[in-house]
């Protein structure tokens, strides 16, 4: 969901940066009667693009405007470079990782807070695109970890719904318990999308709230990672790599982990790929601090300087609107960002797991440079299997990531 771009993206964005000095404050003449709205967007899934190409077509049966729907192979490398062009789309997705420079350098339309339905977005994805105590964009979806159990595993060691682990010694336990010698208890990815749920259960994260100041050698932080550590030396737990898997769904699919963590685009694929593996997802256990997840999401970008803002405003606003938003709940497998549509994803049993957290997830960190800082933290996470330092790992991604931010 997030990561480092490609050379060319820190061209273009150092481009935009040179670019943005001078009349940015001018109003700019919006277009009058029917326009043309180019909308960028990620690969995504089938249903994903299927189901935004006939909602953008109801909005522009509705209004007399047309939409051009432009998937793109290297969102992040066609965005800058059709910024730093001069000629970028309309209206686009923008990740958590990419918003800090767009609206930093002047290129984001801060429009959100004036959107129809905007008290209507859940504060914690509000929080995520809020900058200076502006909403510069709405996000459009979102996704959450939760905890996958293999239901038939679980009941062939004889575990009943009074088993599901609420807190971090139930989830020990039960994982110790499901393990076997082929399959072990619990899996998730080697990466701080993952492991940062921990950090949020232990009253930890990298930032402070206000998002200037790294936390990253935090006590809570080491608790965290201590616990997951004991985990790993347990048995009963392994990265998904560790498991010849390429992430933790696919684990639970071929039969090498009895639960996995992971987020809502399991259903989809868990669905394509191993449709018959019977799975459930419930609430993440509890840690010290209390409950903890993390939230995954992209906001709907629309550029500063241009004609067609009024249009691309409307047709967000009718995206996040209740029917549009429980559409995708249902055919896309995500979590409407709307809080009026939930109801939507959590009629799917499978899906409660997911959006029991939505309202406490803990979005992305957007200050600028992160990315790398998560991008190292990630190729040290490895060795908490291998018996590493906590202690050692955290006190020296916290010196990235207080040089990340001084930049």
């Amino acid at each position: 969901m997030r990561r480092a771009l490609a050379a060319a993206m820190a061209f273009s964005v150092a481009v935009l940066a040179t670019g943005c000095g001078s009349g940015f404050d001018d109003p700019v003449e919006q277009e009058r009667g029917p326009v043309t709205l180019q909308v960028l967007i990620g690969s995504g899934t089938t249903a994903e693009t299927r189901v935004l190409r006939e909602q953008t077509a109801r909005w522009a049966a509705r209004t007399g405007n047309r939409v051009e729907i432009v998937p793109a192979a290297e969102l992040e490398q066609q965005l800058g470079q059709a910024f730093a062009g001069g000629s970028p789309p309309d209206l686009f997705y923008l990740s958590p990782d990419s918003f800090g420079r767009y609206a930093g350098s002047g290129n984001l339309h801060a429009y959100g807070d004036r959107l129809r339905g905007a008290a209507d977005i859940y504060p914690n994805l509000r929080e995520v695109f809020t900058r200076d105590g502006e909403l510069y964009c709405a996000p459009k979806d979102f996704s959450t970890l939760a905890l996958l159990i293999d239901t038939d595993a679980w009941q062939a060691a004889g575990l009943t719904d009074a088993d599901i682990p609420t807190d971090w010694r139930q989830l020990a336990d039960v994982a110790q318990h499901l393990t076997t010698p082929t399959r072990k208890g619990l899996v998730f990815d080697d990466n701080s999308d993952r492991i940062g749920a921990f950090m949020r259960q232990a009253g930890g994260w990298y930032l402070d709230p206000a998002g200037r100041k790294a936390t990253v050698d935090s006590p809570e932080n080491l608790t965290a990672l201590r616990y997951v550590q004991q985990l790993f030396r347990s048995g009963s737990t392994a990265f998904s790599s560790q498991v010849d898997a390429g992430w933790g769904g696919e684990a639970l699919g071929r039969g090498t982990a009895a639960m996995a963590i992971d987020g809502t685009w399991a259903a989809g694929a868990l669905a394509a790929d191993y449709p018959a593996t019977r799975w459930r997802s419930v609430e993440l256990p509890s840690g010290p601090a209390g409950k903890g997840t993390l939230s995954f999401t992209n906001c709907w970008g629309i550029p500063e300087r241009s004609s067609r803002q009024r249009a691309a405003e409307d047709l967000v606003g009718f995206l996040l609107d209740v029917p549009q938003q429980e559409q995708v709940g249902r055919e896309v497998g995500v979590l409407p960002s709307n809080q009026r549509a939930a109801r939507a994803t959590d009629a799917d049993t499978r899906m409660r797991g997911f959006t029991a957290g939505a309202p406490y997830a803990k979005g992305e960190v957007t200050a600028q440079g992160f990315g790398a800082v998560a991008d190292d933290f990630d190729a040290k996470l490895l060795g908490l299997a291998r018996g590493d330092d906590p202690r050692a790992i955290l006190a020296e991604v916290q010196r990235n990531a207080e040089r990340a931010l001084d930049r």
